[in-house]
């Protein structure tokens, strides 16, 4: 009878203790969405005003942790060749190997590195940005990423907003023209934002 008395309350301990225990979701998988997602360019055009730009193509994971964002990290690949400033002579020049030289280099890539949290819906991403055949690393400020939202279709899905600048000499594009006045017709500082929604990818079942 004791025994089966003890035995009863081992079983009770163990279950308090399990729901004691806090539940750890651990990490999600994100799928880029490309037909949500873009990656926009700002150069200066002869120091006067600013010429914008955008790739339209993109692909790319990302791994959430819920409990140690930290743990998180970025995978994103952009097609070269779906660059786009609604001047098509402009896009074919960019396309060329004066600029980014598509037919050795089609790609750009950013794979995060380090992923900190600045304030509540701020990271900062730091991780090695590859253009031109050339990889240097850059810091990225993101906000996001935001609460989930269900779409009609059932599909979960979040959103980030990541901007950077670079020189982009440093990647190899090095292509310019000299003005009469000392300018020059491309700067080469260039501010870059991309904004990425993310569908959720199911958990693979064990055994699959």
């Amino acid at each position: 009878m004791m025994n089966r008395y003890l035995s009863r309350m081992a079983i009770l301990a163990s279950l308090a203790l399990g729901l004691s225990l806090p539940v750890r979701a651990g990490n999600s998988s994100w799928q880029i969405d490309p037909q949500h997602s873009s990656a926009q360019f700002a150069v200066r055009h002869l120091g006067l005003s600013t010429v914008r730009g955008a790739f339209s193509k993109m692909r790319g994971t990302m791994l959430l942790d819920d409990q140690d964002i930290a743990k998180s990290s970025v995978d994103v690949t952009i097609d070269v060749n779906t660059v786009d400033t609604r001047e098509p002579d402009r896009d074919k020049d960019l396309r060329s190997e004066r600029f980014f030289d598509v037919a050795h280099f089609p790609t750009m890539t950013f794979k995060s590195k380090k992923v900190e949290q600045v304030a509540p819906g701020k990271l900062r991403v730091t991780g090695d940005l590859t253009i031109h055949g050339t990889t240097k690393e850059v810091v990225l400020d993101v906000e996001g990423p935001t609460s989930p939202a269900k779409d009609p279709w059932g599909n979960q899905r979040v959103a980030v907003s990541a901007t950077t600048k670079i020189n982009r000499q440093d990647y190899g594009v090095k292509w310019n023209a000299k003005l009469d006045n000392g300018g020059v017709v491309v700067g080469d500082e260039v501010n870059i934002t991309i904004d990425a929604e993310f569908i959720q990818k199911a958990p693979v079942k064990s055994g699959d």
